[in-house]
């Protein structure tokens, strides 16, 4: 990672960083949670691999650097029956932390959590305002999309699930999909592409998310 970008005192999202506009939110981040002093760095990025430095003034932006380009590599997805509770939001937070590009979430055979359109639609505004904020703490320069609830069968055919009794994952993968606490059922095993083991143990739903995430980001 650059050193600017490592060490700016923020780093922030925003639509056009040739005019590096903040919302209001940000900008009382900035100035009544941080306390950043005038003159002081921050990064900002568009989401699409670009990023350049900027130093706060007070009131806003201005522009004190080029702008830098991170060359694109292939996605990364992360398929998961939707977890309960307040770890879903958990999990999206590590999942963009370590470098996830999609996470998709599913509702299976056993799947406990499900949404009717306005509840989903509502819960994925939320999770994106999440993983805004973690792109901005981890420093990213691509951004995360989250997409879903789609039904579990309708994309196992074409993606590996983890299951116990799988293959090692090697460089080529680029997406897995996470079941949910009671397991995959036997028509989904059948009904999947092939399955990989990322560990000997059972995991919750986000633990296993997490772990399959990091080995895939450890093969990129």
């Amino acid at each position: 990672m650059d050193e600017v970008l490592r060490r700016s005192a923020a780093h922030m999202l925003t639509p056009d960083i040739n005019d590096p506009l903040l919302s209001d939110d940000a900008l009382h981040h900035l100035n009544r949670v941080l306390r950043l002093r005038g003159g002081e760095s921050v990064t900002v990025t568009n989401g699409n691999g670009e990023w350049r430095h900027c130093l706060w003034t007070g009131t806003g932006l201005e522009i004190a650097g080029e702008i830098h380009h991170e060359p694109a590599r292939e996605d990364l997805e992360i398929s998961v029956a939707i977890p309960k509770g307040d770890r879903l939001e958990w999990m999206v937070q590590k999942l963009v932390e370590l470098g996830v590009d999609r996470i998709r979430l599913l509702t299976s055979e056993r799947s406990v959590v499900r949404w009717d359109d306005e509840r989903a639609a509502k819960q994925l505004d939320r999770l994106r305002r999440v993983a805004e904020s973690a792109i901005e703490q981890s420093r990213r320069i691509w951004g995360c999309e989250i997409v879903g609830p789609t039904a579990a069968r309708e994309v196992l055919p074409t993606v590996p699930i983890a299951e116990p009794g799988g293959r090692d994952i090697t460089t080529d993968d680029r997406v897995i999909a996470i079941g949910p606490e009671g397991g995959w059922t036997t028509e989904e095993v059948q009904c999947a592409s092939e399955a990989i083991s990322i560990s000997r143990q059972v995991l919750r739903v986000e633990t296993a998310a997490i772990a399959a995430a990091t080995l895939m980001a450890a093969q990129r």
